[in-house]
């Protein structure tokens, strides 16, 4: 994985040094289930649009969070999601300009009772942290709700400041 050089500053990292140093690998962008776009830039931002866990264009595991997923394996999906989010915004401009992950948005499809919907979200907080350090710590918020499309356990958007 190469990209451009990684912008000049405080707590600049090689995102994609970091990528190849955790074996993780940017997957191609998926494409959107709707009218929109995985990705659009405003200025100095990133907005990236609703991510789920698809790999390969399937759901590893769908279903309700505290009942068929985990709040394990929906930390895991989280993580993908992220790593989603990542890819689309290496399509748009190039990790390398990523100033900082400004704010995260995740979405946890929640049994009846099911309240860890932080500790799920926190697989997706911790990659960004993970590949771009202190650039990838955020305000965030962590949503329970009734369903989400193809019945993913989570979904995660991203607003990311840019150079």
């Amino acid at each position: 994985m190469t990209g451009p050089a990684p912008v000049a500053g405080e707590g600049a990292v090689d995102a994609y040094a970091k990528l190849a140093e955790l074996g993780l690998t940017l997957p191609s962008v998926v494409p959107p289930l709707a009218s929109y776009v995985p990705a659009v830039q405003s200025g100095n931002y990133v907005y990236v649009s609703g991510q789920l866990p698809l790999v390969e264009g399937k759901l590893p595991k769908a279903g309700k969070v505290g009942a068929e997923v985990s709040a394990e394996e929906a930390a895991e999906l989280a993580k993908i999601c992220a790593l989603n989010a990542l890819a689309a915004i290496e399509a748009l401009v190039g990790l390398g300009r990523v100033v900082k992950i400004v704010k995260l948005t995740g979405f946890v499809a929640s049994a009846p009772g099911f309240t860890a919907q932080p500790v799920v979200i926190n697989g997706a907080s911790n990659l960004f942290g993970e590949v771009l350090g202190e650039q990838g710590r955020h305000a965030r918020s962590a949503v329970g709700v009734s369903e989400l499309p193809l019945n993913a356990p989570v979904e995660v958007e991203v607003i990311a400041e840019v150079a």
